[in-house]
């Protein structure tokens, strides 16, 4: 004999309340949809629904408790689930006698069951429940993204810059403030969804017919409309016009990177502005090139600056600086300036380098060439 009780997992007392969560679990668990036709997911999912379709009801659970199983009334009704309501042709045989003319769209069901279907597979056709037990809000619609490109320079790279942009896009209507309404005058309540906001869909699928919610598109979802429409927008809440932006670039960022600008994008009307990315582009400088964190010069000196050292003045983003060069220094030596280069997330500064390019002489003087035969002669 079947333990219907065993198979959704509830005790013998269990009350409806219980006895539909422990099927709703189940449902989710092993529906079709989801389990992709595993045959072990398929036979629970059929044993759960005729467990449910015979303890959800009060006649069929006494019978059961009384005969078993074998009871009367207890047998699969070899009835078939086609027509408008139905599914698409599958027998009662394929779901265990499991009888789905009792699930309603609410409450008051055939039988006394009182049970939405779309509580059970809401996640598999749209619906489902909120946590406050009612029925889930629609998605809030979301304005579109804007991009935009920029140019700067390598100093505003490192150190940082806000920049003034202009641009062109879906904005709230300032005279009317997004309503759409004529200044002055009253909201009426919108005729297609009644004032709700929302409006039903339905949706036919193989497991029958559903009713799915979306947000109302004549009031946006405000379950309102205006009386007069604002003469600026024309009843829309929103227009196309040019806006000032600021935006600020962060100190480091790099050549073709990204900054957004959170719900700076375009407006829309009962729902939520998209977001503004602006491609920075950095400038190339003239004479200094990043390598990460580090920036790098080329500094051309002479032979003699070289073989005997000296100090030189030296242009960095930090404005002039006085760079020691040792005694024999090669050509191609990197002297570093430490804490001269980009910052990074903690604020940090990588280092200024400075590659050293020694200028060979292409005439020598009579006395430039005794000096270097001197040299020669001492083995340098």
């Amino acid at each position: 004999m079947k333990d219907y009780y065993k198979t959704l997992g509830i005790e013998k007392n269990a009350s409806k309340d219980d006895i539909k969560k422990a099927f709703r679990k189940l449902a989710h668990e092993h529906h079709p949809d989801k389990t992709k036709g595993d045959p072990t997911s398929a036979t629970k999912f059929k044993e759960a629904s005729e467990a449910y379709s015979v303890l959800s009801d009060d006649t069929k659970r006494a019978q059961y408790d009384r005969f078993g199983s074998a009871g009367p009334g207890m047998g699969s009704s070899g009835g078939n689930y086609g027509g408008a309501g139905g599914f698409g042709g599958f027998n009662a045989q394929d779901f265990g006698g499991f009888d789905f003319s009792q699930f309603t769209q609410g409450a008051g069901g055939q039988g006394g069951v009182e049970f939405d279907l779309g509580d059970i597979f809401g996640d598999l056709f749209g619906g489902g429940r909120g946590r406050g037990g009612g029925r889930s809000q629609a998605r809030q619609e979301r304005g579109r993204d804007v991009s935009v490109d920029i140019q700067i320079t390598l100093e505003e790279a490192v150190f940082g810059v806000e920049r003034e942009i202009h641009v062109t896009k879906s904005s709230l209507c300032n005279t009317c403030d997004g309503t759409g309404a004529k200044p002055g005058t009253n909201m009426k309540t919108c005729e297609t969804c009644a004032g709700h906001g929302k409006v039903n869909e339905t949706r036919r699928s193989f497991m029958g017919v559903f009713t799915t919610t979306r947000v109302c598109d004549e009031c946006h979802g405000k379950g309102q409309i205006p009386q007069e429409k604002c003469s600026t927008c024309r009843g829309e809440g929103v227009v196309d016009r040019q806006q000032e932006i600021i935006a600020k670039i962060p100190a480091g960022i790099e050549d073709d990177q990204m900054v957004r600008l959170n719900k700076m994008g375009e407006a829309i009307v009962g729902g939520i502005p998209g977001d503004m990315y602006i491609k920075v582009h950095v400038k190339p400088h003239a004479f200094i090139r990043r390598e990460g964190l580090n920036l790098l010069t080329d500094l051309h000196i002479k032979l003699t600056a070289a073989i005997t050292g000296g100090e030189q003045t030296i242009k960095t983003l930090d404005g002039d600086l006085v760079l020691k060069i040792p005694e024999g220094s090669n050509n191609g030596d990197v002297l570093r300036i430490k804490n001269k280069g980009v910052p990074n997330d903690h604020g940090r500064r990588g280092d200024f380098l400075v590659k050293l390019v020694v200028e060979m002489p292409r005439k020598l003087s009579r006395t430039a060439r005794e000096a270097i035969e001197k040299l020669k002669g001492e083995g340098v």
